[in-house]
């Protein structure tokens, strides 16, 4: 297809916006859903750095698609960023898993569309978590050494962080100091959600979804494409069964 100068221009000047803010106006959501061949353009120069637009009413987003592109945040940078000094992976699973059950917490079932509840607390969200642990648990571990080839995801080594942190308040003030709550673990989590626009904080420890958020879940985390059959295994479906039913 052939595309005018300024056509070419102006989608340019858009990718170059998300590009450096990760995020554009509703002018450019306008603009983005009123002219295909712009549209087009954006798609296909995200497309070449491994990252799709994600479009809300108000906002356009670049999110990446994969681990090979740019804009994809690295492990490393969480560490510095948001985890302790003396972080390990062990850390970062389980800050993907926490989100992980975040966001399964929001939704009936793993395949819906829509949203089922408006917000969740903190103390609401660490007792997901737990039951989510207490299902891994129920996999003996050959078991779970064998998904663990199939995922990406160390689940002995979730179980394990997760067992060891104390289940204390912050109030507390005898506390080792080599080991971190639950509540002050799931705060770093949050910060780091927060910084990626994913949450949003509306008081007395409740948190909900911002759309950017609620688009990606529907785009990628309910696609069996993108989650590899995660989903179905943390929240214990049988997958044969579930797919004999499509």
């Amino acid at each position: 297809m052939n595309y005018s100068e300024q056509k070419i221009i102006k989608a340019f000047q858009l990718y170059t916006k998300l590009a450096r803010d990760g995020v554009a106006d509703r002018e450019a959501v306008q603009l983005y859903r009123a002219d295909d061949e712009i549209r087009g353009l954006l798609e296909t120069f995200s497309q070449e750095v491994d990252a799709v637009v994600i479009s809300t009413s108000e906002q356009l987003f670049l999110v990446p698609k994969t681990k090979l592109s740019f804009f994809h945040v690295s492990n490393d940078w969480i560490k510095k960023n948001f985890l302790r000094s003396s972080s390990t992976n062990g850390d970062i699973y389980l800050l993907y898993f926490s989100t992980i059950i975040l966001f399964g917490s929001f939704y009936d079932t793993y395949q819906s569309n829509e949203p089922t509840r408006q917000f969740i607390r903190l103390d609401e969200w660490i007792r997901f978590i737990q039951e989510r642990i207490d299902q891994l648990k129920s996999h003996d571990e050959e078991e779970l050494k064998e998904v663990e080839k199939e995922f990406s995801y160390n689940w002995r080594l979730i179980i394990e962080k997760w067992d060891d942190m104390d289940d204390i308040k912050e109030t507390v003030k005898k506390q080792s100091g080599n080991t971190i709550s639950r509540l002050s673990f799931i705060d770093t989590v949050k910060r780091f959600l927060l910084s990626q626009q994913l949450i949003q904080e509306i008081g007395n420890d409740e948190i909900t979804l911002t759309e950017k958020a609620k688009t990606i879940i529907q785009r990628f985390f309910m696609e069996i494409e993108y989650n590899k059959g995660i989903l179905e295994f943390i929240y214990g479906f049988d997958r044969r069964d579930e797919h004999a039913s499509h």
